[in-house]
């Protein structure tokens, strides 16, 4: 495989950041060189377990998503017949309850308990990233924030899906659907928490707002509160829930939320500059990779060429060699000093 300019900056960036040896980089070469261009033939031909086989989440965000995602679905259960408090499938429900009082009750209670998922969702990912900025280890590709690559990937998956490309494009950790979702999820969160607020504390929304505008802020949240989370419980039944675990290949369920591990089929397949990562970092993964090409004859016919054209590997053993000199050299002055 001859590897693609964004691979060659991935691996450049995650070679250096995480200091990887000179024999895990000269392994990695030979591994590469034998993968062929067509990626369609490594993932449909690996063994993947069903819960997982590489690690994608810690366990903070699995437990975030946990609460998320339980308490978002309680809230839509016992929002909605709050809302329609009169509907005939709404008051059996609120009955059994206890009456849409004590339903209201419930609802703030999940409501509070998802604004206090939302700050530890906070807390870690901004922690967490200024910890890998001070250990020069942060790569804004590896983030779910949105790069310009997102839109070039989204082209380049279309074409593929409309049968104008060989393979898919080459994504990173995070797929431009997962960072539409996301931060589509975080505004709808956000619409949630204010226009809940608005009920709860009329009073204050009224004392920081003009007086012509209090009225129809108020009016605006009434209106947006139960559409936004109809709109949310569509978006997670219909999108999210396919996406992630009824679609070919995922079905009936994908294990990432509970053990934090990808499939390694997935991976190959959707984010393959985060694969090539873990290849540079986990010799048995690229062991394992070998001897699936060598067993299925899947080694490229190019090897030799390919091997000649990746010259990120050329350029890091140059670099690694001047880092050293360099280190030597220091030493030198810091004895002689």
């Amino acid at each position: 495989m001859k590897l693609s300019n964004d691979a060659n900056k991935a691996l450049k960036t995650f070679f250096r950041q995480y200091k990887i040896s000179m024999e895990d980089v000269n392994d990695l070469e030979e591994v590469v060189s034998m993968m062929p261009d067509d990626r369609k033939q490594i993932y449909k031909n690996v063994q993947s377990n069903p819960v997982g086989d590489l690690f994608r989440y810690s366990v903070h965000i699995r437990i975030q998503h946990l609460l998320t995602f339980t308490t978002f679905l309680l809230l839509a259960f016992t929002g909605l017949p709050i809302h329609y408090n009169d509907a005939f499938w709404a008051v059996p429900f609120n009955d059994v309850l206890g009456g849409v009082e004590v339903t209201r009750v419930i609802h703030r209670t999940l409501a509070t308990l998802m604004v206090l998922s939302m700050l530890y969702h906070l807390f870690t990912i901004i922690g967490g990233t200024l910890q890998k900025m001070m250990q020069g280890k942060f790569d804004i590709g590896r983030s779910i924030l949105p790069v310009w690559k997102d839109a070039k990937d989204f082209t380049a998956d279309m074409a593929y899906h409309a049968g104008q490309r060989e393979n898919r494009p080459e994504m990173d950790k995070f797929m431009y659907k997962q960072k539409i979702h996301y931060f589509a999820a975080a505004f709808g969160n956000i619409v949630m928490v204010v226009s809940g607020s608005s009920f709860i504390f009329p009073e204050f929304w009224n004392s920081v707002l003009p007086t012509d505008i209090a009225s129809h802020f108020q009016e605006m949240m009434r209106l947006s509160h139960p559409h936004e989370a109809l709109l949310a419980l569509l978006v997670i039944a219909f999108w999210h829930w396919y996406n992630v675990h009824l679609a070919p290949g995922r079905f009936p369920m994908q294990w990432t939320f509970l053990t934090g591990k990808l499939t390694r089929e997935h991976q190959i397949e959707e984010h393959f500059l985060e694969y090539l990562r873990c290849l540079a970092s986990l010799p048995e993964e690229r062991e394992y990779l070998r001897e699936v090409l060598v067993s299925k004859g899947l080694v490229s016919n190019t090897k030799d060429t390919d091997a000649r054209q990746n010259y990120l590997f050329d350029e890091h053993r140059q670099w690694a060699r001047e880092q050293t000199e360099q280190d030597e050299g220091q030493q030198a002055e810091d004895i002689t000093s």
